[in-house]
């Protein structure tokens, strides 16, 4: 190290060398003009001391609100060095002038107890307090290789310098502090927009990594969530050196992350090697910062910092940390209920189909031929599964025809249509006429003591030998018979199944011929609405009938279903849809 030489002598005021007034008046001038400039003030600072003194080592130190020194801006020092030196208030001479608030200097600090040496080479130093407003705002240090580098005639005009700048640096620290303040707000708002967008948990967790880069320097960082049914948190994501890594989930109380969980407190480790609770897992780390995740006081997780600088974190860090806790928790919880809610209803949607293809089987085939009988039928639910069905009970020259609709659809009502399916098949094997049927398949619900549903329900039994058909109704739309040509509406009243115990049921015999059909309808057709909020009602599917009367089955039943689709495309359909045609054939 060169020697350091005094740019001022007393009486001098020839050559290069600057008098007191005017280093005191530059010093002004440069204070006032870089208030708000803390870099400025800064460079200036260095630039009027090295008229002063012909310094190596060089460095304004900062206090912080953990009660250390910090370089704010150095000379002659490794990048290092700079980065990663932390001096505790009181100690070294640093920490001693902030404490005395009074200048420190040592001539030989080889003879100085408990010196704090930085560089081996140093020999004599001086600290200088910045004070403003009953408080010290900075220090100024000097490093010399030489002993007896800084007489008195240095710290005075030192502290003169420093009287001058104390305030601007006061200023333009509020000021960058108010910048920052407002930076992080609007970082903070940004933040929560981002994460209010983001759905899925992993592209959510790499989004929380991304960000908080922006906020706080980290080398490491891990998201934690809480197991929800034991006392652990899971490693969810990590990135260490911006490669994504996996490691092993904690318990609660386990390790610092384990305490952040467990008192629901951030925890912060400025020197991990210092910590026992510290769980080395990545080598090198030296410092690290744990925040719990909560919301409405509840833990979600733990979001997990680690610095292979020592003091990598600071109290200002684990502030806005906690400022943006609560909305990594709400995002963090949201994107969990979202994907809980897709699972499930991936999970309901796989058992709706399983349960539709079982229900599929259930239905007989659509086609069906009894004596004298072309019969075709066809179910189209309004979701996966339906609560309208349709089934053909065979006998020797006969054949009973079912249409039932249950109240409401979907899953409930596809298990009460089995329920019923399997009571009507058993009903049926007793032989009787139709309304004797209903009549005992009514009573059958009724006695499962169901509530809040039922079954409307025609039963058709068709007489191969005597050409005779006898309908017997509970509730379902009146069937349409067309006979000679003649299209009717025939009336069957009757209270759906399963309501009231005791309820008697009408039947109505017909007497066709050859070309004659019959067609059983749910109300799924008629209740059907388009864009505009219109029924497709009964109007419209007889004039579909009467279109098509001379038809084969197969296409009256196709074009009732053509024309409702047409009618109300692109709306979803409000209820099951089921048809039966039944058309004498000779």
């Amino acid at each position: 190290m060169a020697k350091t030489a005094l740019a001022y002598a007393p009486g001098d005021a020839g050559g290069d060398r600057m008098t007191e007034i005017e280093i005191l008046l530059e010093a002004s001038e440069a204070a006032a003009a870089h208030s708000l400039d803390f870099d400025a003030l800064m460079d200036s600072l260095a630039t009027l001391v090295r008229k002063i003194v012909d310094y190596e080592l060089y460095s304004v130190l900062l206090p912080n609100a953990d009660g250390e020194l910090r370089i704010a801006h150095a000379v002659g020092y490794r990048e290092e060095l700079i980065r990663s030196l932390r001096i505790p208030i009181g100690e070294g001479l640093t920490g001693r002038a902030v404490r005395s608030m009074a200048t420190v200097r040592v001539d030989d600090v080889n003879r100085e107890p408990g010196y704090l040496r930085v560089v081996e080479s140093v020999q004599s130093e001086v600290a200088v307090p910045l004070v403003a407003r009953g408080r010290v705002v900075a220090v100024l240090d000097l490093q010399s290789a030489d002993p007896n580098a800084f007489d008195s005639r240095v710290s005075d005009l030192l502290e003169l310098v420093s009287s001058r700048f104390s305030l601007a640096i006061d200023v333009a620290q509020l000021y960058h502090a108010q910048e920052k303040q407002h930076s992080t707000l609007r970082t903070l708002r940004q933040i929560a927009q981002e994460f209010s967008q983001i759905l899925q948990l992993g592209d959510l967790l790499q989004k929380i990594s991304t960000l908080v880069r922006t906020l706080i320097r980290y080398d490491v960082l891990a998201i934690y969530l809480k197991d929800r049914n034991r006392p652990l948190v899971r490693h969810y994501f990590g990135v260490k050196f911006e490669e994504r890594v996996k490691w092993r989930d904690i318990a609660i109380g386990e390790g610092l992350v384990g305490e952040a969980a467990r008192s629901r407190k951030p925890v912060l480790v400025r020197e991990t090697s210092q910590d026992a609770r510290y769980i080395a897992s990545i080598p090198g780390i030296r410092s690290e910062v744990a925040i719990p995740l909560l919301l409405k006081n509840e833990l979600i997780g733990v979001l997990d910092l680690e610095s292979v600088r020592p003091s990598g974190f600071s109290t200002e860090d684990v502030r806005t940390l906690s400022l943006l806790a609560p909305q990594i928790a709400a995002a963090i919880e949201n994107a969990r209920l979202y994907e809980d809610k897709a699972l499930s209803e991936a999970r309901l949607e796989s058992d709706l189909i399983a349960a539709r293809a079982l229900q599929s089987h259930m239905l007989p085939e659509g086609k069906h031929r009894a004596p004298g009988l072309e019969i075709v039928a066809r179910n189209e639910p309004a979701s996966v599964v339906s609560g309208d069905f349709y089934d053909f009970y065979d006998r020797d020259q006969s054949v009973q025809i079912l249409n039932g609709d249950v109240s409401g659809k979907g899953a409930a009502a596809a298990l009460y249509a089995a329920l019923a399916s399997g009571l009507i098949r058993t009903a049926v094997a007793l032989g009787l006429a139709p309304s004797k049927t209903l009549g005992h398949i009514n009573n059958s619900l009724v006695d499962r003591k169901i509530e809040a549903r039922y079954l409307a329900a025609l039963l058709a039994d068709w007489n191969g030998p005597q050409r005779r058909l006898t309908l017997s109704g509970a509730g379902m739309p009146f069937p349409y018979v067309s006979r000679n040509g003649r299209l009717d509406r025939i009336r069957l009243e009757g209270v759906p199944l399963g309501l009231f115990r005791g309820i008697a049921y009408e039947d109505v015999k017909l007497d066709l011929g050859p070309g004659d059909f019959a067609v059983t309808h749910s109300d799924g057709f008629s209740d059907s609405l388009n864009a505009d909020g219109e029924r497709y009602g009964e109007d419209r599917l007889l004039q579909v009938l009467a279109a098509h009367r001379f038809e084969p089955a197969q296409t009256i039943l196709d074009r009732i279903f053509e024309d409702v689709g047409r009618f109300s495309e692109g709306c979803a359909p409000s209820d099951d849809r089921t048809a039966v045609v039944m058309r004498v054939t000779d």
